[in-house]
């Protein structure tokens, strides 16, 4: 099984939100979801993981590879919600990454980014 996304723009702040286990067959359409990130938005990027069911190791590494692609683009990846167990392989000489408890701690901690204002997702998001 692999991730599906979908990625909101409001105001300056970016919601990549992924569903399913990011695990080795799902790490090619997370570096697509970024890419896509990288070239519809300017600021921060919220990787919200509140509906993802867990991640594999190669997974957390993948996070880490797009909080490089990000600082290369001229910007940074929080995380927001990571899954139960708690873990985050280490990054190692990577960038920071900021983890929230869920994606309302990461709007506070940018003062309550206002409604979405563009939405972009893959084909099997998962309805409300």
């Amino acid at each position: 099984m692999t991730i599906e996304w979908r990625y909101t723009v409001q105001q300056e702040l970016g919601v990549l939100s992924l569903a399913g286990f990011l695990g080795a067959d799902a790490l090619g359409r997370l570096t697509g979801a970024v890419g896509w990130a990288v070239a519809r938005g300017t600021g921060p990027v919220v990787l919200d993981l509140s509906r993802l069911r867990g991640w594999s190791t190669g997974g957390q590494h993948a996070v880490t590879e797009a909080a490089h692609r990000l600082r290369a683009a001229g910007r940074s990846l929080e995380l927001a919600a990571i899954p139960s167990d708690g873990s985050l392989a280490p990054a190692g000489d990577g960038p920071a990454i900021p983890v929230h408890c869920d994606l309302d701690a990461a709007f506070a901690a940018h003062r309550g980014a206002g409604a979405e204002q563009r939405a972009w997702r893959s084909d099997a998001w998962p309805s409300e």
